[in-house]
């Protein structure tokens, strides 16, 4: 409890800053920048070598691409029933499926289930939410926002690019080969700097804006992605009877509010900027109440 009292007085914090104008006004952006290039590759390095391979591991994988395609077919029927915008719809089909899993899920996993569990959540986040914004994600942009035509070599591309991936297939081989003991000195301070930077960068873009006409989109979109997918996958590892730490985390992951990186995307390519702001803003203060409640249930 101490964990997570400390995540949300980093994020107010960073709300605070953001309406005291402390920082310049795109702040936001340095501190996403240095999270993705440095402090996540950093993490990464440090936690992954740390696994233990195994079996249970393959649910961290599975499931975010089960709640993808569940949450995506809500979304779907809903638009059809309720006749919403283009916009509106390519908006949810890019926001409900994507969970904030790295920004906002790796803080979480480290408060509810100590900092030992983060390889778990990163494995979640990578092989999962990343993999879903670069493949699933470009295909929801390029149909309903007129983005660039989508190749399978340009998929390839922005995934091994990608710094945090890189990083990923480094520290998977160096559980083979180990690095020295030197290299672990360097990423630990560098590995703890992405807490506090993270929050902070959350609390500066967080904006709690909910025009009417979003509303009914807005209400059935977080309903969808904090509490219905998540009790889909609860439900499943109680079938199934996933029990182990991985399956925990996966489930808990699926609870994360909306990814800020996709809404930052769809806010570009014109999709319902004021109810994508509003999933995110909403999305983060909510879970901040359901992600709790979730936590009891596993």
């Amino acid at each position: 409890m101490e964990n997570f009292t400390l995540t949300l007085g980093l994020m107010i914090l960073g709300k605070i800053f953001s309406q005291l104008k402390v920082f310049p006004v795109d702040s936001a952006k340095s501190f996403n920048l240095y999270v993705v290039y440095v402090a996540l590759p950093g993490l990464i390095l440090l936690q992954i070598p740390q696994l233990t391979l195994s079996s249970d591991l393959l649910i961290l994988i599975l499931m975010p691409w089960g709640m993808l395609a569940l949450s995506a077919f809500f979304v779907l029927l809903l638009a059809r029933i309720y006749g919403w915008r283009r916009e509106i719809t390519g908006a949810l089909l890019l926001m409900v499926p994507l969970g904030n899993t790295s920004f906002l899920g790796i803080p979480m996993v480290e408060s509810f289930f100590g900092s030992k569990q983060i390889p778990y959540a990163i494995l979640y986040d990578q092989l999962g939410s990343f993999l879903g914004l670069t493949v699933y994600g470009s295909i929801i942009l390029a149909i309903y926002g007129g983005g660039e035509k989508i190749t399978f070599l340009s998929l390839i591309k922005r995934v091994c690019l990608f710094p945090p991936f890189i990083a990923l297939v480094m520290a998977l081989l160096s559980i083979l080969f180990p690095y020295p003991h030197m290299v672990r000195s360097m990423l630990e301070p560098i590995a703890a700097s992405l807490i506090p930077v993270v929050m902070i960068a959350v609390g500066f873009q967080l904006k709690l804006r909910l025009p009417r006409d979003t509303l009914s989109p807005l209400g059935y979109g977080l309903l969808i992605k904090l509490v219905v997918a998540p009790v889909f996958a609860l439900l499943a590892c109680i079938f199934w009877s996933w029990d182990s730490i991985p399956a925990k985390i996966a489930v808990f992951e699926t609870g994360m509010p909306p990814m800020i990186t996709a809404g930052a995307l769809a806010i570009v390519a014109g999709l319902a900027p004021e109810l994508i702001a509003g999933m995110v803003g909403f999305g983060i203060v909510l879970s901040f109440l359901t992600l709790p409640v979730l936590f009891q249930l596993l």
